[in-house]
């Protein structure tokens, strides 16, 4: 069975950071295939070890990915 996360993925100086929000996991990597490598394994294991219940608290069902505009200065 497959199923479908979010990846928001951004660069922190040297390295890029990707975050599963529905799951609260993070991983990292030198590239932005590889942070993205890292957090699909990470979700993985994570989901192949964790109790039923715990995947359960930890899901959001709903993402929203929105950039947002505000005053500066």
């Amino acid at each position: 069975m497959k199923r479908t996360f979010t990846a928001v993925i951004q660069k922190e100086e040297e390295m890029y950071v990707a975050l599963c929000p529905e799951l609260d996991i993070a991983s990292q990597g030198e590239t932005v295939q590889e942070a993205r490598d890292h957090l699909r394994e990470a979700i993985e294991l994570f989901l192949e070890d964790a109790d039923p219940r715990e995947i359960e608290e930890r899901m959001h069902d709903e993402q929203y990915v929105s950039s947002i505009e505000v005053a500066v200065g």
